[in-house]
């Protein structure tokens, strides 16, 4: 489906990131992968995602938190592979604190790699699409770009700040074959979450079952996490030819929790 397509996805070195790039690799699109990984684990990750999908896979590391690195990155992926057809802007941070209590620097920090980097990247993946007349833009905001929950007040900033980020950038580019998606999942089963829930077993005294469904999940009335895979092949249908009048729109894929 995408075969002579390369595709950039950033922080895609594991969770919904690498879940995304393996989805649009097996889709037939040259991926370069995204993240902190050391050297050898970065090229035992590349080595495997190419010898799986048959696809070239490169990697490059970039300090997204730093413009001039997150546009070095779209820029090494044009050398690799001469254009940057699809970007899906996946990385970022989270840290919860009261807003009287937020250190100064981790809020810099965090919007520095949820906001800001979307717009490098963005600018500077722009001029291959619209030289090539195609481009899918995916920036993967969360259920938090539509509501908002208590000590997360940054957070929910930055992701709704993408969502409209998104909203104008498919308006300006509406006409060139370009399309630009925010897809907002609810909490996804990632490693990072899975840590979240032995902590709250801990602080709570209770079953790592009753954390789920009591403490994480209390907001989305499935009571299941998301998937990786679910949210990838989300953004794989946006990245398709059956999706070129889908722009500009906010995707939920949360478990009904912004349906209350």
């Amino acid at each position: 489906m995408l075969a002579g397509r390369t595709a950039l996805v950033t922080g895609s070195t594991s969770g919904i990131g690498l879940a995304v790039a393996r989805a649009l690799a097996k889709a037939g699109a040259r991926v370069m992968l995204n993240g902190s990984r050391t050297a050898a684990d970065a090229e035992a990750l590349r080595a495997e995602l190419a010898a799986s999908t048959g696809v070239e896979v490169a990697y490059t590391q970039a300090n997204l938190a730093q413009g001039a690195s997150a546009r070095a990155l779209v820029e090494a992926t044009i050398a690799a592979f001469g254009s940057v057809d699809i970007l899906v802007n996946n990385a970022g941070i989270q840290h919860v604190a009261a807003v009287d209590a937020f250190p100064d620097d981790t809020w810099d920090q965090l919007i520095a790699l949820n906001l800001s980097s979307v717009f490098h990247t963005t600018k500077a993946a722009l001029p291959s699409m619209k030289a090539r007349g195609w481009g899918r833009i995916v920036n993967i905001a969360s259920a938090h770009g539509v509501v908002a929950s208590p000590f997360k007040a940054p957070y929910t900033a930055s992701k709704h700040a993408v969502v409209g980020f998104s909203k104008a950038v498919a308006l300006e580019v509406a006409e060139q074959g370009i399309t630009c998606n925010a897809l907002c999942p609810g909490y996804v089963r990632t490693p990072l979450v899975e840590k979240q829930v032995a902590d709250q077993a801990k602080v709570h005294n209770l079953p790592e079952d009753r954390v789920i469904r009591e403490v994480i999940l209390a907001a989305q009335p499935t009571r299941q996490f998301v998937e990786a895979d679910e949210v990838a092949a989300f953004t794989l249908f946006l990245c398709s030819d059956a999706a070129r009048s889908v722009t500009g729109s906010v995707q939920l894929i949360d478990g009904g929790w912004t349906a209350r």
